[in-house]
């Protein structure tokens, strides 16, 4: 995706890949293309020291990190700054400001962005008890740190508090390095819908829309879409309007996702999250609107974006994305991996992906094959195209979820 959008505006590509990646797309697509270790992440895509041996090597004037790995570490945009290397996103003290959840309801709280009932960073189980009570059981406990649904259980009662306490605790300090947690109240009719914001890092932010992301499993999007169904007019200029604000308060810069919890009952949102980063999501948000958020982050990090202004625009239409996951929905979703024998998908819509027929799936990385996107005129018209979108689609050799994506597409729900 970084790629083409690249060769568009004349940006000579370098790719950096593992070992177990050395026959993908983003490899045989860029004029360059630099291996940085092995197939374990810590020991390729996470390691600096090589990525910065790759910068160097070849040149390279600015660094694109996609949407996970190194994208939200500030360290990591802070050494390419040293380097005299543009990082392709918000500046470091961006990612800072959002990086811990608790420091970022700190400073949407601040911003006049709504809140549900939440504690600030927990001691010990006893003061988690104390404040669970405070708050009033169902709590939600969070990791600080981190995010894509790691270190986020659901507590019901001060019994069940002991053994989640300790598995979200378990759960952060393994995969974040940082055993923050805290609580927040449960919202039971829930939607999650975020707000594509960007920024000039001057002190200028815009809304570019919002969607809705609530279709999830284990706590992992599954499908999104724009514009986000069921809101009036008003709502959704307060939650435009909400993310902006909190962007300001930053003078953001480039790319950015502000994520609301959107109570059903109460018909009110509440400030979940900021990430500083491009969202898995982002094409529907270009499906309507027409822009190209990676161009944007492009000429927003060589100085070349212009007036905001220019690119605000209303949305037109509706897109819905549904993500394609090489996992088995007939065994809770267990990962597959092997060779793809046949992969086709049909002519007219957006794919978003990097498989093949002939691709191998390795076990090393994340599960998500392709994104395919569809647009319509209206919601009815973007959920019929989507339906016949999935039946038109093939992928065979290993377990997927198509099928599981083409019950939802026509399921009441």
């Amino acid at each position: 995706r970084v790629i083409k959008t690249l060769r568009q505006m004349g940006v000579s590509p370098v790719a950096i890949y593992s070992g177990a990646d050395r026959f993908a797309p983003h490899v045989r697509l860029a004029d360059e293309a630099v291996c940085v270790g092995p197939a374990p992440v810590a020991e390729s895509y996470l390691d600096i020291d090589a990525i910065l041996a790759a910068v160097r090597a070849t040149g390279a004037e600015a660094v694109h990190p996609g949407y996970g790995f190194l994208s939200e570490n500030p360290e990591f945009a802070a050494t390419l700054a040293r380097e005299g290397v543009a990082f392709i996103g918000p500046r470091p003290e961006h990612m800072r400001a959002f990086a811990l959840k608790h420091t970022a309801r700190e400073l949407a709280e601040k911003s006049g962005v709504p809140l549900l009932p939440g504690s600030p960073l927990i001691v010990d189980l006893d003061d988690a008890l104390t404040r669970a009570e405070e708050i009033g059981y169902p709590v939600m406990l969070k990791s600080t740190a981190g995010g894509g649904g790691i270190g986020l259980q659901l507590c019901h009662s001060a019994d069940d508090m002991p053994r989640l306490y300790e598995t979200v605790r378990r759960l952060a300090l393994a995969n974040f390095k940082d055993s923050g947690l805290f609580l927040e109240k449960y919202v039971a009719a829930a939607r999650h819908i975020e707000v594509q914001i960007f920024g000039d890092g001057a002190g200028s932010v815009i809304a570019l829309g919002e969607r809705d992301c609530s279709a999830q499993r284990r706590n992992q999007k599954v499908i999104e879409e724009t514009p986000a169904p069921g809101l009036g007019d008003a709502e959704r200029a307060a939650l435009h309007e909400a993310a902006v604000r909190l962007g300001e308060s930053v003078s953001y810069a480039s790319a950015g996702t502000v994520e609301f919890i959107y109570d059903e009952q109460e018909k009110k949102f509440y400030f979940l999250e900021v990430n500083t980063r491009l969202q898995v999501e982002h094409p529907v948000t270009e499906e309507v609107t027409g822009l190209d958020l990676v161009e944007m982050m492009v000429r927003q990090a060589a100085g070349e974006l212009g007036d905001l202004a220019q690119y605000q625009r209303a949305p037109q239409g509706h897109a819905i994305e549904v993500r394609l996951y090489a996992e088995d929905p007939g065994k809770n979703f267990q990962p597959s991996s092997g060779l793809l024998t046949e992969v086709s998908f049909p002519e007219g819509i957006r794919v978003d992906g990097w498989i093949a027929t002939g691709t191998e799936v390795t076990p090393f990385y994340d599960p998500m094959l392709a994104k395919v996107i569809v647009k319509g005129a209206t919601r009815k018209e973007a959920a019929a195209n989507l339906a016949s979108a999935l039946d038109a689609s093939s992928v065979h050799g290993i377990e997927t979820n198509l099928d599981y994506l083409r019950g939802l597409a026509r399921s009441d729900a």
